[in-house]
């Protein structure tokens, strides 16, 4: 995403405009669109302020206020899916992916994995002969 224009700019835009001037004729003159000025013409009469609102994601996760029960969970019951976790989840009213889940997972320091030791589980029957 590109950067905001910087404020000086936009309150030269609507100075320009609030002198008489039409939104087209102030995006010739500053060398903008028609569409950026209409945009700081409606957020100066809607807010006053002429400041770009923060762009990208805010920080955190939605997990992060229910961090303390996953910890809990996988540390009560150390055998958990990640749509075990997402279905408990859910039934907490927090819908998230797997795959979010398991970032957080890992963000955590937790394993989903069902054997730590990554080697596979043993077998129930000796299978030798088949």
């Amino acid at each position: 995403m590109g950067k905001p224009h910087p404020i000086a700019l936009r309150e030269r835009v609507v100075a320009f405009v609030n002198e008489g001037n039409t939104n087209r004729e102030a995006a010739r003159h500053f060398r903008v669109s028609p569409r950026f000025v209409n945009k700081m013409m409606i957020l100066h009469r809607s807010s006053g302020s002429l400041s770009p609102a923060r762009q990208g994601h805010p920080p955190g996760s939605k997990l992060s206020v229910h961090g303390e029960w996953i910890r809990k969970r996988v540390a009560r019951h150390g055998e958990v899916t990640l749509d075990e976790l997402c279905v408990e989840l859910a039934e907490r009213g927090i819908e998230v992916h797997r795959a979010t889940v398991g970032r957080f997972l890992h963000r955590l320091g937790l394993s989903n994995k069902k054997n730590p030791k990554g080697k596979r589980a043993a077998q129930t029957g000796d299978r030798q002969g088949a």
